[in-house]
């Protein structure tokens, strides 16, 4: 995965070491994880557990309970859905739907491996045109089924679709 070291326990050992001494450590640490290994590596668990004094049902339950964190390597694309209210009554259900019906994408599927994960955010400050999305970092508005699907599959044809609307 391009920007990520792959998973190393060694490496992995270094960053959970230098940050244990923090109030608090869990979080730190499993974010400097993720930033390092695009994920936390299920191998992690008993490391900061052994580290921070916790049992590895502490830690995979801060793992599981923040859907930012993920156990297995990022998608190369990510598109973020706004499925706030204003988007909500742009249409984006319709979208959802149409993403799992027609296309077989559900959203918030984190750990499928599949090349492109589509993610439930609340709100990206983009209601005038919505429904939104994230894509790569760029902000799509007046997001439509069409464009949606075009942006899911745009990666199995090596093209980099990210026009704004």
């Amino acid at each position: 995965m391009a920007g990520y070291s792959a998973w190393d326990q060694d490496s992995a050992r270094s960053i959970i070491a230098g940050l244990a001494h923090l109030e608090g450590a869990t979080l730190p640490i499993l974010h400097a994880l993720q930033d390092e290994f695009g994920h936390v590596d299920p191998q992690a668990v008993p490391l900061i557990a052994e580290a921070l004094n916790l049992s590895r049902a502490e830690i995979h339950g801060a793992i599981s309970f923040y859907h930012d964190f993920r156990t297995a390597p990022p998608p190369r694309r990510v598109i973020k859905l706004c499925r706030a209210e204003a988007c909500q009554a742009l249409g984006c259900e319709a979208l959802v739907a149409h993403l799992a019906h027609d296309h077989g994408i559900a959203v918030d599927d984190r750990e499928t491996g599949a090349d492109v994960a589509v993610e439930t955010v609340y709100c990206l400050g983009n209601c005038a045109l919505g429904p939104a999305a994230l894509v790569d970092g760029e902000l799509i508005g007046r997001v439509d089924a069409g464009r949606l699907a075009e942006l899911c599959g745009s990666l199995a044809g090596g093209s980099h679709a990210g026009a704004r609307a």
